[in-house]
């Protein structure tokens, strides 16, 4: 059972959605796109004790109201709110894409209570070669119209269809966005280079690529994130693509419960 908590952060509130009771307390960052439900199939899987947290970024689903900036430090800024006011002792952030940065440069600070990090399909710290300006200006429309989120989705960001529900989700979420907030990643947060920062990173990290994943596929994460990233080690997921808590969600679930064993040695 999830309650919701009412969080000030510069510009208004987030509405965050805690459930359970039992830690290290998981704290969910959605993908450009996205939104806490995002999550619900991975924590469908998890034990309903496990605590959890999620809330939809600034400038999307519930908290599109949201003034600017957009930018990762901004939304770092806000998920450091949300740990301070909901989370009581020990976290693991799980951060998905653009989630995944935003959860980097978090935990780049080295905040208190962070046990460590489990990234999914992240965007690395340092941008890959293929992040051009031209493939940058066309991200930026990838969630012009109902139209283009269908073709992303089924030729960009998934490698298999996904259920209905979940589809009609993800479609929902992808234009739920201000186009400022919709901009603002593939723009510039895509291409923003944070390797100096996240060298500061001293908790363990555990990075799930996807083995179809066209976005951040294994290759670019392995070139892009690890040597950068101290304590990283890489799993691939087979067969899925770059929405993996929606492709995959009993996979991510079982390596964030492997991560959680793994912390309580």
């Amino acid at each position: 059972m999830e309650t919701t908590r009412l969080v000030p952060v510069t510009g208004g509130a987030l509405d965050v959605r805690v459930g359970g009771s039992t830690g290290p307390v998981l704290v969910f960052v959605h993908y450009w796109g996205g939104s806490a439900d995002t999550w619900n199939d991975v924590i469908g899987q998890l034990p309903p004790e496990q605590a959890t947290v999620r809330f939809d970024q600034r400038g999307w689903g519930a908290s599109r109201a949201l003034p600017g900036p957009y930018h990762l430090d901004q939304l770092a800024d806000d998920l450091t709110r949300v740990v301070d006011a909901c989370v009581p002792g020990p976290y693991v952030l799980v951060g998905h894409s653009m989630g995944g940065k935003v959860s980097q440069l978090v935990a780049a600070r080295r905040p208190a209570g962070l046990a460590g990090m489990v990234l999914v399909a992240p965007a690395p710290p340092e941008p890959p070669a293929t992040v051009t300006e031209e493939y940058r200006r066309g991200l930026s429309h990838a969630y012009d119209s109902p139209e283009t989120v269908q073709h992303a989705l089924g030729h960009v960001l998934t490698a298999a269809p996904l259920p209905e529900t979940a589809r009609a989700t993800a479609v929902r979420d992808s234009l739920a966005a201000g186009p400022e907030a919709r901009r603002e990643w593939p723009l510039r947060g895509i291409a923003q280079d944070i390797t100096r920062a996240v060298g500061g990173i001293a908790v363990p990290v555990t990075v799930l690529a996807a083995e179809r994943d066209v976005v951040e596929p294994p290759s670019v994460l392995r070139a892009c994130l690890l040597p950068h990233i101290p304590r990283a080690t890489l799993t691939v997921v087979p067969d899925a693509g770059h929405l993996l808590p929606v492709e995959a969600p009993r996979a991510v679930a079982t390596a964030l419960g492997d991560f959680l064993q793994v912390l309580a040695r």
